[in-house]
């Protein structure tokens, strides 16, 4: 069967070990890159919640207001090292979010051509010229800049942080060169993959290179690797008032109460259990060291999206079809966002992997070639 017709119907929490199509597999997909999904803790605060109404009926900003919500702020805004965040319907929304709120202080976007949907469609709709460059070049970057900006003009660096396919990470240190010359750059990140994931204390791609401060960016979402549902945005007071003023934040349907109060408890174990991310990072070491022997050409990068390109000679479809009947789950991908010519496997490394899973999973793929 065409892996593009492949029906996989998930009948358990994700996790490590996964029921799909009947079976339970090993799980080496998705984004649950801490393993908080199935979390005891975050399922019990969601079934508690529920209690207390699936949702407000109304937005927020008026009487949609709930305590679980301003939870949910108050632990990401701790999490993020922030004095404020903001939590949104949807991470797929707060790249739009953000550039609204900061659209007085900039003139031109200046975007990855690899960037996520989200993040063009953001750029789409900010009304601002919108100018593509090279996928992570700096070098192109500058000289779009330069061809580009009138005099006085601010330029806005538009990208993903972690890219969902490539598992590439924006050089942000780079960029910030790239854009010294123009006064009153900015750099905005959508993080929806590197949050809880990069950096020392998980806040995303800036605090992994040490590149916070003025004029850095970043939005992210609780959906993926911190193990909750919704978008977020985190940063300075007087940037999250701008952001409850948008129309993306008091028209929307706010999240349902029990996705707020599973994303806190998530957030909270995050927070308090910084050994999973360093799991995690020894999890992804692992795989890359296995599969780099198998001849991938593979960073060393805590990231943990391993692509696995196209080779000659290489059926990435039937290889995945496969694993998958030896109850090995990895995507095939062909047309999203950062995928490398030819398609490619993707894998996802998990915090609660077993080392004995990733060597399987890494035998297979082997005895495949």
């Amino acid at each position: 069967m065409p892996a593009h017709t492949m029906a996989f119907v998930m009948q358990s929490p994700p996790g490590p070990s996964t029921l799909i199509n009947g079976r339970w597999r090993d799980y080496f997909a998705g984004t649950g890159y801490l393993g908080l999904q199935s979390h005891p803790a975050v399922l019990q605060a969601a079934s508690e919640a529920a209690r207390a109404g699936f949702s407000t009926a109304t937005s927020r900003g008026g009487f949609g207001e709930h305590p679980l919500y301003q939870a949910v702020e108050a632990a990401a805004a701790q999490f993020c090292g922030a004095e404020e965040a903001i939590y949104l319907t949807s991470g797929y929304l707060g790249m739009a979010a953000l550039l609204h709120a900061l659209a007085p202080d900039y003139d031109h976007i200046f975007i990855d051509e690899a960037s996520h949907f989200s993040v063009q469609q953001a750029a789409a709709i900010s009304h601002k010229p919108v100018t593509p460059f090279r996928h992570l070049d700096a070098s192109a970057l500058a000289a779009a800049c330069q061809m580009h900006l009138h005099p006085r003009q601010r330029p806005l660096l538009l990208s993903d942080g972690l890219f969902p396919i490539s598992g590439e990470i924006a050089p942000a240190p780079a960029y910030a060169a790239a854009l010294a010359a123009f006064a009153g750059a900015l750099i905005c990140l959508d993080d929806a993959h590197a949050l809880g994931v990069l950096g020392s204390q998980g806040r995303g791609t800036l605090e992994y290179f040490g590149a916070e401060g003025e004029g850095r960016y970043a939005s992210s979402t609780l959906s993926k690797a911190m193990g909750g549902f919704g978008g977020l945005v985190a940063g300075e007071a007087a940037l999250i008032a701008k952001l409850r003023g948008s129309g993306i934040f008091t028209g929307a349907s706010p999240p349902p109460l029990p996705a707020a109060a599973a994303s806190q408890a998530a957030v909270a174990i995050a927070q308090a259990e910084p050994e999973r991310r360093q799991q995690l990072w020894a999890n992804v070491a692992q795989a890359r060291v296995g599969l780099r022997a198998l001849g991938w050409s593979l960073p060393s990068s805590p990231a943990p999206i391993l692509c696995l390109g196209a080779r000659p000679g290489l059926d990435l479809a039937r290889m995945q079809r496969e694993l998958f009947d030896r109850d090995l789950c990895v995507a095939h991908v062909t047309s999203y966002t950062s995928t490398p010519p030819g398609g490619a496997l993707r894998i996802a490394i998990f915090a609660t992997h077993t080392a004995p899973q990733i060597e399987r999973l890494i035998a297979e793929i082997g005895a495949l070639l």
